[in-house]
């Protein structure tokens, strides 16, 4: 379905809510920033390489939610220890996702589509995992509707596939409503004893 690329139904939504988010958010960007930077300190945005579109990399934006805290070796500390009560709050209502409606803007994302990840779990795929990056991520999606980080790695991207063989502009507005429903609730924000999910080091089975 996404083959000649993303849908212009699907670009021009994403383009006229962001920019009218982004005017009526404005005023509480500028007060994150600013707790951000008085909590955290400098750089106020976390900024990582992430597998876009086709696995093309782009550069995520996230209000930064832990600190640089580091051990006697230069070494970071656990992000279950960085992650402040600021941090934590942020993370609870996903106002640090916020940022990533400039990467909505410049079309590296959409409103809806499977998460980006990190650049080093492209190698740790299946061929029918690989497909998640068959249409542009998202800042949420079917699987974050679905249980978020309280389910497998693999039943995550068994909901990722799934969106993108389905894919259509209601299913992507049903998506959108369910997760405003699932941030009041507070629901699978992270696994017992993360910060956020474990690391995943690839499924069983998998060859590559």
């Amino acid at each position: 379905m996404f083959s000649s690329g993303v849908p212009l139904s699907k670009r021009i939504f994403d383009f006229l809510a962001t920019t009218l988010s982004l005017i009526l958010i404005s005023p509480v960007l500028v007060l994150i920033a600013l707790l951000v930077w008085l909590y955290h300190g400098r750089p106020i945005i976390f900024r990582q390489l992430r597998p876009g579109y086709r696995t093309k990399p782009f550069w995520l934006f996230k209000f930064r939610t832990m600190t640089n805290a580091r051990d006697s070796q230069g070494n970071l500390l656990p992000d279950k220890e960085r992650l402040t009560r600021l941090g934590s709050s942020l993370r609870n209502l996903s106002l640090d996702e916020l940022p990533e409606l400039f990467n909505v803007l410049r079309g590296e994302m959409s409103w809806v589509g499977p998460r980006p990840l990190l650049m080093q779990y492209l190698e740790r795929y299946t061929p029918e995992q690989a497909r998640r990056h068959d249409v542009l991520p998202g800042i949420t999606g079917w699987a974050q509707i679905n249980g978020r980080n309280v389910i497998t790695w693999e039943e995550k991207f068994n909901y990722d596939v799934w969106y993108v063989d389905h894919w259509s502009f209601w299913l992507d507005i049903k998506i959108l409503l369910l997760t405003f429903w699932k941030v009041l609730k507070r629901e699978g924000i992270s696994q017992p004893g993360h910060a956020t999910a474990e690391e995943f080091m690839g499924s069983q089975g998998n060859d590559q």
